[in-house]
């Protein structure tokens, strides 16, 4: 993925209500790594669009003016991928948000969307 997407503050995540059945869309923080984006959530599954995407894990994520539906699952907090979310989460934000993310960084629920490389992607431009 080019570097300058991920160079971008906010991606676009849309759920499913796990209720309601309706569209639900949040701009969130985001890392890449390879061919998975990570997202972090502060009120770990307490938050609603986890929640949501925890009953159906089909989502759309657009980044950098492309959007595409994939799947989002929440990652086992002591895989590789957990660690590597968490890094490279407060490498990205600490700078820019200037403030203490550290516990953030520790106790925020990871979650991990696919995001493969030779995708058609649908362009919102």
């Amino acid at each position: 993925m080019a570097s300058n997407v991920a160079a971008l503050d906010f991606c676009y995540l849309t759920t499913t209500g796990r209720v309601t059945g309706t569209s639900h869309r949040i701009e969130v923080w985001f890392a890449i790594r390879d061919e998975t984006v990570f997202l972090m959530a502060g009120d770990r599954d307490r938050s609603d669009w986890v929640r949501n995407l925890m009953v159906t894990p089909d989502v759309e994520l657009e980044l950098g003016g492309r959007k595409r539906v994939t799947r989002a699952r929440v990652v086992d907090e002591s895989s590789d991928d957990d660690a590597a979310a968490r890094r490279l989460m407060l490498e990205k934000y600490e700078a820019r948000d200037g403030g203490d993310l550290s516990e953030w960084g520790r106790t925020a629920l990871v979650v991990a969307v696919d995001w493969p490389g030779g995708v058609s992607y649908t362009s919102l431009i």
